[in-house]
């Protein structure tokens, strides 16, 4: 991983380049931000700029030995620790290093739920166990195999428990020579405060808006005139803009329904209504969910054009003219109301209750809200 194939964060790519120049890398780095911003893409670039025997003032060779390794997330002194499911007492990420380091390869840009699906343990929750912390000891104390700094990158490293972070205390205060820990974290506030303190903290923004718009620009097929609600709806991360891409054609589907659901509710028309319901009932039980999921979303966003802030709003072009006429209804007295039936309607599916109930109930409901903002 190089630093110019991570998308932006220009001037974070300039101060970790910096420390290097100037030999002032602290050897213990808490990389902290939102999600999708690209901490874990930015600690395994810097990692290999570091160790890499031919590197320029801007970037990491790619070329030589060190960096070749690098590239395959195969180098003998980079480790990892990441969540991993206790399928057994002494579970830790060596169990799962060949999975992760395809995984990473393919894109360094996932989230936390993405890598437990690779798992096959989506129902259990993943953390960084204390067997963990006897295997990074391990390693940490032996000497390096080819380069200069030995690298430790701990991915969430908010999900060690208690246990595991007391037993790495003295190692990250005190490591050995030419020892770099790099933490990475979207929840720094639930690391425990010993730890934390013994790291320098290293900010990671959001993705600059620019960078977003040449990454749509040079790697998607995506409509132009929808660029900056994609952008709008990432709010500076790469994970949820891909995810806007990915759900675009279902969303489509569901925001059609969702037009045609409101005006057979504020008609009221019993036959519209029982043949939508048909429409409804012959979706997937998961795509039902997410039509409750989107109704909620878009009421928000046509409150916030009733409310004269279109310049905030997240809508496509289609959702835009259809919601410019529809906001007239969604006042300030009917949202909470609103809000709260097709949230319930969305809870009563995950029940399992019946689709064909919760769909005709919740048309009645709308209907006298619409009626009583009319």
């Amino acid at each position: 991983m190089q630093f110019k194939n991570i998308i932006g964060q220009e001037l974070i790519k300039k101060r970790l380049i910096n420390s290097v120049l100037s030999n002032k890398i602290s050897h213990a780095q808490l990389f902290f931000g939102s999600e999708g911003v690209g901490k874990l893409a930015l600690a395994i670039a810097y990692a290999q700029y570091i160790n890499c025997t031919n590197r320029t003032e801007t970037d990491s060779c790619g070329e030589c030995n060190s960096c070749k390794k690098y590239n395959k997330l195969i180098h003998p002194d980079l480790h990892f620790v990441f969540p991993v499911v206790k399928i057994k007492p002494d579970s830790v990420s060596d169990d799962h290093i060949q999975k992760w380091r395809d995984f990473v390869n393919e894109s360094p840009y996932f989230t936390y739920n993405q890598w437990v699906g690779q798992l096959d343990n989506e129902n259990k929750q993943a953390g960084i166990f204390v067997q963990e912390s006897k295997n990074i000891l391990k390693k940490i104390n032996l000497t390096s195999y080819e380069s200069e700094y030995k690298v430790m990158i701990f991915w969430l490293a908010e999900k060690m428990n208690t246990e595991t972070a007391n037993k790495l205390l003295k190692i990250i205060e005190e490591p050995p020579k030419k020892t770099l820990f790099i933490l990475i974290s979207e929840a720094p506030d639930s690391i425990i405060t010993t730890i934390k303190s013994r790291t320098q903290p290293v900010n990671i923004p959001k993705i600059e808006n620019s960078a977003l718009k040449l990454y749509l620009q040079e790697n998607t097929e995506f409509a132009e005139n929808e660029y900056d609600t994609a952008i709008k709806y990432s709010n500076g991360s790469l994970t949820s803009l891909l995810k806007f891409i990915d759900d675009s054609e279902e969303n489509n589907e569901l925001f059609d329904l969702f037009v045609k659901f409101m005006r057979v509710c504020y008609k009221y028309n019993i036959d519209e209504i029982n043949e939508l319901t048909k429409e409804f009932t012959s979706l997937t039980r998961e795509k039902q969910k997410r039509f409750f999921l989107l109704s909620v979303r878009l009421v928000r966003e046509n409150l916030i054009l009733n409310l004269g802030l279109p310049e905030i709003s997240i809508l496509t072009t289609a959702e835009y003219n259809f919601s410019s006429k529809f906001s007239n209804f969604i006042k300030f007295e009917i949202i909470e109301d609103l809000e709260n039936e097709l949230s319930k309607a969305f809870l009563d599916l995950e029940r399992n209750g019946s689709a064909k109930i919760i769909f005709y109930d919740v048309a009645i409901k709308v209907n006298k809200l619409l009626r009583k903002a009319k």
